[in-house]
């Protein structure tokens, strides 16, 4: 790391502290050396393209200075191949080339192979027949893909149509008759898209053990099995056929197509998990919902008010023989109003007369209770989550507010804190990131910190060269802070406890009286790892060596003493090249003791020694103790067969004892027999 303190002027009155500090201008002499080569490699299709055109010209030279003759038109046509040909090429390149930093991160990518290369690969070696076959074998949708949602678009707007105008068609006759061909265009339509979405779930993926299953009998399984299957199959049986007997003005008939339904809520259900603004949607789709309720309400009052009679009591729809009730949007409307005066419980509507009438207003009244329920508490809760953010905000600030008075804390200070939270919200920075990600895995976290941040780490050579498991580490522990503007970040002498990375904002350092500047620090431009190294020999030891001030609201990146070493400790390489760095700025500012450091080096080496002599006497002692375990096993096995060889014997000399003393009544016995024989 290269300082930036040098070159700069010097203070009459005193000399300008000695500070290490990595920004994104150092001069790097392998990127220097790279620059040329790759601006080279870059225009070398361009220039050879460009030769290559000039020796097709040059080839017609008598026609060169017009563009009239034998071979102008071929010379356009050539330039014009030749330039789309480089563009392209240009397009593909720039489109293929990813970022060195991010890729580096990321690691190699599993290698896939798309549809279309599996297609491309079949036009070579199957004809057309065989080539469609194959890839309509192979076609299996992903519900993960931006296919599958905009599938369900498309499935969402004849499901809505049927739920809203089928039983508008059957409750008002004139709508039906006036539009016919128009609904029975309608209708195929969306008894085709109703066919298609059947043969797409058919076909539509599900995870197994995490992978994709694109088997075909077990995704056809595992959709026939399930209830829905039932349904879609009653949503598309023929019941219009029904027309041939009773007429095309019918479309009752046709109300087993609102069995298709599910598929609407999936993809409300998608939708709410895509977009942006999530709250606003669930409004809108709260408010469809009462739309259509009342819709409903609407054309069963004018159903009822048909089946009573229209114009027979104050209560149903008015003679619609009197012009002014008599067309259909007036029917619609004022039926649309009764019905949302009666669901929402709000203005008056006549009274009923019948007990027919009767009980469906008590229904409407259950009914508009429930939704007033819903809309309340919906609403309400919508509410309280676009503003929990605010609310958890000014929370603190009341909180912090309440402190300063109860302390009697200066209004200056007060007044400094309360522009800061303004800043942290206006700019949105209150959000406490760890708090937002904590739910996701270290990996996604970082993979997120590093995409945000990208622009700022990559500026940080501290980051350029670390691996990969290590730049995990180190984003993970990644504090974000915000000073306000005079705000000393650290002062000379301090002891160094963290290491800062600028994201955002302007940083000075500055002479003891702090108005003096000796140098400017922005975005990418990291300080403070000098002092958290704890360099060997260093003349400083673990203080800060100048004072940096902030000129303004800036935005800092603070990575603790505690979570560095932690991080480093199992990348022994990686914490060996931050020590040789700051060594030789260390060595170049003069702040290196050089017999120390050799002193240092000199008791690492016998460290180390005595680290190997304690790795060796700490295996010796494993041997010993595995085989002292061995021999205590070997005794007690050898105690165990003495002991059964004992009770052996002893059983053995028992078995002889008990034979001897049965074997001498018989043998006197024999003798007294043999005396009287004698």
């Amino acid at each position: 790391m290269k300082g930036q303190s040098n070159g700069l002027k010097n203070s009459p009155a005193s000399r300008p502290p000695r500070l290490s500090i990595t920004t994104s201008t150092e001069d790097d002499p392998e990127r220097t050396e790279l620059g040329p080569s790759r601006a080279l490699s870059a225009g070398d299709d361009t220039s050879s393209e460009l030769q290559r055109v000039t020796e097709l010209d040059n080839a017609d030279q008598p026609d060169r200075s017009t563009f009239q003759g034998r071979g102008a038109l071929s010379r356009i046509v050539r330039l014009v191949v030749v330039l789309r040909d480089w563009a392209n090429k240009g397009l593909r390149e720039e489109e293929q080339r990813p970022d060195s930093f991010l890729e580096r991160f990321h690691g190699p990518e599993l290698q896939t192979v798309t549809e279309g290369d599996a297609n491309a690969q079949g036009d070579q070696e199957n004809d057309g027949s065989k080539r469609k076959k194959k890839k309509w074998e192979l076609f299996v949708v992903d519900p993960a893909e931006d296919w599958y949602y905009h599938w369900l678009l498309v499935i969402a707007v004849p499901v809505l149509y049927n739920w809203c105008l089928l039983v508008a068609r059957a409750c008002f006759s004139d709508l039906q008759r006036d539009y016919w061909i128009h609904w029975l265009v309608l209708d195929y339509v969306s008894d085709c898209i109703y066919v298609a979405d059947i043969v797409i779930r058919l076909r539509t993926g599900f995870l197994e053990q995490g992978l994709l299953v694109r088997d075909l009998k077990k995704l056809r399984d595992n959709y026939i099995t399930t209830l829905q299957f039932k349904l879609d199959i009653l949503s598309i049986l023929p019941t219009d056929l029904a027309y041939l007997a009773v007429g095309l003005h019918q479309p009752e008939l046709r109300f087993n197509r609102l069995l298709h339904f599910s598929r609407m809520f999936e993809f409300f259900d998608r939708t709410e998990t895509r977009t942006s603004y999530p709250n606003i949607f669930r409004i809108s789709n709260l408010v469809l919902y009462i739309l259509i309720i009342i819709h409903w309400n609407a054309c069963i009052y004018y159903a009822i008010s048909k089946a009573i009679g229209f114009g027979t009591d104050t209560w149903v729809y008015p003679n619609i023989t009197d012009p002014e009730y008599g067309y259909l949007a007036r029917e619609y409307v004022y039926c649309l109003y009764w019905s949302t005066l009666t669901l929402t419980t709000i203005g008056e509507t006549p009274p009923p007369e019948r007990d027919e009438e009767y009980l469906f207003v008590i229904v409407d009244f259950l009914i508009g209770v429930l939704i007033f329920a819903t809309i309340v508490g919906n609403v309400g809760s919508m509410i309280s989550n676009m503003n929990a953010t605010r609310a958890e905000f000014q929370a603190k600030i009341d909180a912090i507010k309440h402190y300063m008075q109860f302390r009697k804390v200066s209004k200056h200070m007060e007044a400094k804190v309360i522009k800061w939270f303004d800043y942290l919200w206006t700019n949105k920075k209150a959000v406490d990131e760890r708090e937002v990600l904590k739910n996701l895995p270290d990996k996604l976290r970082a993979e997120i910190a590093i995409n945000v941040h990208l622009e700022t780490l990559k500026k940080v050579r501290i980051f350029q060269d670390c691996e990969a498991g290590l730049l995990v580490e180190l984003v993970l522990k990644l504090r974000p802070q915000v000073f306000s503007p005079g705000d000393y970040i650290c002062r000379k002498g301090d002891i160094g406890k963290e290491m800062y990375i600028i994201k955002e904002g302007k940083l000075a350092v500055v002479a003891d009286d702090g108005v003096t500047q000796y140098a400017l620090l922005t975005a990418g431009s990291c300080f403070g790892e000098i002092s958290i190294l704890n360099i060997k020999g260093s003349k400083m030891g673990n203080r800060r060596t100048a004072n940096i001030r902030s000129l303004g609201y800036s935005d800092l990146f603070c990575l603790s003493k505690d979570d560095l070493m932690e991080a480093v400790t199992e990348y022994p390489d990686a914490k060996r090249v931050l020590e040789e760095r700051g060594r030789e700025i260390l060595i170049k500012e003069g702040l290196l003791d050089e017999s120390a450091a050799a002193e240092s080096s000199e008791g690492k080496d016998t460290e180390q020694k005595l680290e190997r002599l304690e790795s060796h006497l700490h295996t010796l002692h494993t041997r010993f103790a595995r085989l002292l375990t061995e021999y205590n096993a070997a005794q007690l096995k050898l105690k165990q067969r003495i002991t059964t060889l004992e009770s052996r014997v002893k059983q053995y000399n028992q078995e002889e004892f008990f034979s001897d003393s049965s074997d001498s009544p018989l043998e006197e016995e024999e003798v007294a027999k043999f005396k009287g024989q004698e």
